[in-house]
């Protein structure tokens, strides 16, 4: 059996691999020299001609921060983590509110994502805690001292016209609505997301070391039945980017310096109070990013 060590070193092996490859296969390194290559593109192409092909290159070095931190991140953090160990008593944690938020579409999948997550929850020993459904349309979610299912009214408005989730968001923040004090802790969550007993020990460690109030981690897709292998394709990129850039920019940082995602985020109710959803339009759009 491999150690994560073990699993890291080669993946890295690869990574440099695949690399390398890539670089010859393409001819952006070459091991010989090409005479046909040797002239002057000013003379050739004209300067009108050679001025375009020249910004047309540098438009490629737009996307250097994100290679370079996907890059450091992928290498210097090991991509196959132990089982995580709690380094605190889950009974002296704060309060951690898992909030949910949906359109109410597809209420019996919320249900049921709820029942598993609470089990996970209850299985890695968390005790203070309460899983919150926001929703625009009612999903009858059983009743049970640790959820809450939260309507928000089509009446609602913030007062600066924020709409679609972060209307939602905003509104579990208002006074009379918000159950939750500055100490507690948000974890937040889609419709689909599916937590994990390593997770579950992660936000654990998170929140009882309390140095940060935002915090990260890692989603990964087509953990159980795959309903569309191109979909499921596309989607591991987004995995390679938490791995990758997310991982490195929080863990060396503390800071998202190019992006966020809006699930598996975890804030302090403080925090997220003083910054807000309450953005306008602007920040309607992706109000993960623009919070």
């Amino acid at each position: 059996m491999l150690t994560s060590q073990s699993k890291h070193f080669l993946h890295c092996l690869l990574f440099f691999t695949l690399i390398v490859f890539f670089e010859l296969f393409t001819g952006g390194v070459k091991l010989t020299s090409d005479r046909e290559l040797n002239f002057d593109p000013w003379e050739r192409y004209g300067y009108l001609g050679a001025f375009v092909l020249y910004i047309l290159r540098l438009l490629t070095f737009l996307s250097l921060p994100q290679v370079l931190l996907n890059f450091a991140g992928l290498t210097l953090y090991n991509a196959f983590p132990d089982k995580v160990v709690l380094k605190g008593s889950p009974l002296l944690a704060p309060f951690i509110c898992i909030r949910i938020v949906t359109r109410g579409d597809y209420p019996q999948l919320v249900r049921a994502n709820v029942e598993r997550n609470m089990a996970v929850c209850t299985q890695a020993g968390l005790e203070n805690f309460l899983i919150e459904v926001v929703t625009d349309k009612s999903i009858n979610l059983p009743i049970h001292r640790r959820t809450r299912e939260v309507v928000v009214p089509p009446t609602y408005k913030t007062k600066s016209g924020a709409l679609f989730k972060a209307r939602a968001l905003q509104y579990c923040l208002e006074d009379g609505i918000n159950v939750l004090v500055d100490n507690d802790w948000i974890v937040h969550l889609d419709e689909e997301t599916l937590l994990t007993e390593n997770s579950v020990r992660g936000i654990l460690n998170f929140v009882l070391e309390g140095k940060h109030h935002f915090g990260q981690g890692l989603i990964t897709y087509a953990n159980e039945h795959v309903v569309n292998w191109v979909t499921t394709l596309a989607d591991s990129f987004r995995v390679a980017d938490d791995m990758g850039k997310l991982r490195m920019q929080f863990s060396m940082f503390h800071k998202p310096l190019l992006s966020w995602k809006g699930s598996y985020v975890v804030t302090q109710v403080g925090a997220e109070r003083q910054v807000s959803f309450d953005n306008g339009l602007d920040g309607s759009v992706a109000e993960d990013c623009f919070f």
